[in-house]
C-alpha cells in the first residue's frame, strides 16, 4: 500500500464578504493545487475546534476577523494548544494574531512603523497632524477605525483604543513571505483605489525593512504579509503585521508567480509536518 498522505484541515469562510475581493475565489484555488500533496477537507472557522483531531494539521486561512466568532476562535486556540495540535500558522505569533499591541510595543522600541498611542497622556509622543485615525485594539479589516479631526483626538484617546497621525502617503505596498522566505510584493499606486494591487519590484531597502518584522515575529513556519506605506519623506512605515490569515492577493499575480507561491506553501508544509508535534 501507498504510505498515507498526510491530512489538513483548511479553515475557511467561503462566504465571508470582502469588500471589492472574493476571499473564497483564493482557497479554492489554493486547495486545489494542495491536493496534489495532501488529503484536504474544508471547514468554516466555527467548526474548526471540534474537527481538528481527525487531522495531522489545521491550515487558516482566510477565516474572517475572528472578532466574529470570538468565542469559537478562543475555543479553538485553547483546546489546540491542550491537544498538541499542529496550527499553520502557529498561534504564537506576536502580530495581529495577539491584537494591536505590537503597535504599541514597536512604537515604543524605535522600530520603523506608524506612531501609535492608546492614551490621552501619550498623543504629545505623536507627530502633530490634522487628523487622527482611530481604531480599536482588538480591530480587524477596518473595523471601527475612524478618522477624527486634531480638535476631538483626546477624547477619542481613552485606552481601549489606538491613535496614529493620519499619514499622507503616497502608496501602500505588502510584502509576502513563507516562512521567512521572501515570495512577492504587491502594491497600489492609486490611493483611491486601494483594491487595485499592482506587482512590485522591492529594492533592497524594502526588503530589509519587511524582514525586520519578519524575524521580530519569530514564526518558524507560516505565511505573514507586512503592510507598509511609503511616507512623505520616501521612507517604509509599517501599517500592519498579518500573521493570522492573510489575504494573498494572488490574482495580481501571473501564473509563474502562482504557481510559484504554492510550491514554496507546499515545502513549508511538508517541513512543518516533519516537526515533532
Amino acid at each position: 500500500m501507498p504510505p498515507a498522505r498526510p491530512r489538513i484541515l483548511y479553515v475557511t469562510d467561503l462566504a465571508y464578504p470582502a469588500r471589492g475581493r472574493r476571499y473564497c475565489d483564493e482557497d479554492i484555488f489554493l486547495t486545489s493545487r494542495l491536493r496534489d500533496d495532501f488529503d484536504l477537507a474544508l471547514c468554516h472557522p466555527r467548526d474548526a475546534a471540534a474537527l481538528m483531531g481527525a487531522f495531522d494539521a489545521v491550515v487558516v486561512r482566510n477565516s474572517g476577523p475572528v472578532l466574529t466568532y470570538q468565542e469559537a476562535y478562543d475555543d479553538f486556540r485553547r483546546r489546540a494548544a491542550a491537544d498538541g495540535i499542529r496550527v499553520y500558522n502557529p498561534l504564537s505569533g506576536r502580530a495581529d494574531m495577539a491584537g494591536k499591541q505590537y503597535l504599541l510595543d514597536l512604537t515604543a522600541a524605535g522600530y520603523p512603523v506608524i506612531a501609535t498611542v492608546d492614551g490621552a497622556e501619550d498623543l504629545h509622543r505623536l507627530p502633530e497632524a490634522d487628523r487622527y485615525v482611530v481604531k480599536p485594539k482588538l480591530g480587524a479589516d477596518s473595523m471601527g477605525l475612524r478618522i477624527v479631526p486634531a480638535k476631538e483626538v483626546h477624547a477619542s484617546a481613552d485606552g481601549d483604543v489606538l491613535v496614529q497621525p493620519c499619514v499622507d502617503f503616497a502608496y501602500e505596498v505588502s510584502f509576502y513571505f513563507v516562512d521567512h522566505d521572501f515570495q512577492y510584493a504587491l502594491y497600489a499606486p492609486h490611493t483611491d483605489r486601494r483594491w487595485q494591487l499592482e506587482p512590485y519590484e522591492p529594492t533592497d531597502g524594502d526588503l530589509a525593512f519587511a524582514r525586520r518584522f519578519i524575524q521580530w515575529n519569530g514564526l518558524g513556519h507560516g505565511i505573514q504579509r507586512v503592510d507598509a506605506c511609503r511616507a512623505p519623506g520616501g521612507e517604509l512605515l509599517l501599517v500592519e503585521l498579518e500573521d493570522l490569515n492573510p489575504y494573498l492577493s494572488l490574482d495580481a499575480l501571473d501564473d509563474a508567480g502562482r504557481d510559484a507561491f504554492v510550491a514554496a506553501m507546499k515545502t513549508s508544509l511538508h517541513r512543518f509536518l516533519a516537526v515533532p508535534a
